[in-house]
């Protein structure tokens, strides 16, 4: 008992109508175009030193280039070194008010030796 199936009657392709609206890609076209408008115009109002740029005449500022560190490890050396010589040496540091700068160790020492004005000293209590 075999039966035969016929197959349904399909009908011809064709491309799907409803999957998008021409008119709704006008309208998001649209808004889009007004959005990145109003945009436009907004940062104008907001930013309007633009017209700044066409003030400047030649020539222009010449701008360093930035200079790189051809040996990084020579250029961490000589900073140490003129670090410690800050830290290890006299000199001043603001002239006009009378400020300079002493070799560290002997500032320890004497800090050691007098103490700082208002400080607590061991065993004394603060306010």
């Amino acid at each position: 008992m075999s039966e035969r199936h016929e197959p349904p009657e399909v009908a011809p392709p064709r491309h799907e109508t409803r999957d998008i609206s021409l008119r709704a890609v006008i309208a998001g076209g649209v808004v889009i175009g007004v959005a990145v408008g109003g945009l436009v115009i907004l940062a104008d109002m907001l930013f309007p030193q633009k017209s700044l740029d066409r003030l400047l005449k030649p020539p222009f500022p010449v701008i360093a280039e930035p200079a790189l560190q051809s040996d990084p490890a020579a250029d961490m050396a000589a900073f140490h070194a003129r670090e410690m010589a800050t830290l290890n040496g006299f000199g001043w540091t603001d002239p006009a008010h009378g400020a300079g700068h002493i070799p560290i160790e002997q500032a320890m020492r004497q800090i050691a030796r007098e103490g700082i004005n208002g400080w607590p000293v061991d065993g004394e209590s603060g306010p």
